[in-house]
């Protein structure tokens, strides 16, 4: 099980710091994502971050803003979240990919588990 947490309400230029905790022994096998959805829009692709925390891949429209990270004695993945934007307000989804450690996936549909999400929510 996945639980996000630390989204709130934040103005233009501002910073947050999600996380995403999971449950169980395997966390360091599995491939972590974050991923947004704004109302009425599709669920988009943020980052993502393989098992050892060794690779990582960013949508281009957070790239030198978010960073990715994990801690795996922890079992956490967060997204730490920089120069926020009003475009980036939603709700923030973490998803795992149980069937690959390595592979840094942008397609929700590669992941098999996903927390209930957090909201963003940037002022201008």
């Amino acid at each position: 099980q996945l639980q996000a947490s630390g989204g709130g309400l934040v103005q233009t230029g501002g910073s947050l710091r999600l996380s995403c905790a999971a449950s169980g022994r395997t966390f360091s096998s599995y491939a972590m994502g974050w991923f947004r959805q704004a109302p009425g829009r599709d669920r988009e692709f943020v980052a993502a971050i393989s098992g050892s925390g060794g690779r990582t891949y960013y949508a281009d429209a957070v790239k030198g803003r978010f960073t990715i990270s994990r801690d795996n004695a922890k079992n956490t993945v967060y997204l730490q979240m920089d120069s926020l934007k009003p475009e980036d307000t939603g709700v923030y989804y973490c998803g795992a990919d149980a069937k690959s450690g390595t592979v840094v996936s942008i397609s929700p549909g590669r992941y098999n588990y996903w927390g209930q999400g957090t909201q963003v929510t940037v002022s201008s």
